[in-house]
């Protein structure tokens, strides 16, 4: 109980403050499918699973943070409604964005592997 307390006090100091413990993982750069050599496409293979793990975790604590956003907001239980709805509405964003982006990433380098063995037949 102490710990649900404690998050809903950062929370309730500020969107800034809540959102700085969940930090975003910067997507890989990836390996040009048409003239990468295998071992490099090995590379962005792996680049791409290390951020969808990170990217795990970071969607992982937005969850936490607009969990308990809501959840503090439906029991009336904030004594700032309006920054602990921003909260909300900040970890939502930062949380489909977070999607969206591991589908770029994912869908780009499925592009790349495509282009790969275009270039490298058999």
């Amino acid at each position: 109980m102490k710990v649900v307390n404690s998050l809903l006090a950062v929370l309730a100091l500020g969107s800034s403050m809540a959102m700085a413990e969940c930090v975003q993982p910067e997507a890989p750069d990836l390996p040009d499918g048409a003239s990468a050599t295998m071992d490099e496409m090995i590379a962005g293979q792996q680049a791409v699973k290390t951020f969808q793990a990170a990217n795990l975790e970071y969607m992982s604590c937005l969850e936490g943070e607009f969990t308990a956003a809501k959840t503090a907001i439906e029991g009336g239980k904030a004594e700032d409604p309006k920054a602990l709805q921003a909260v909300y509405e900040k970890s939502i964003d930062a949380y489909n964005s977070a999607v969206s982006t591991e589908e770029a990433v994912a869908g780009q380098f499925n592009t790349e592997i495509r282009e790969y063995r275009a270039a490298n037949p058999g």
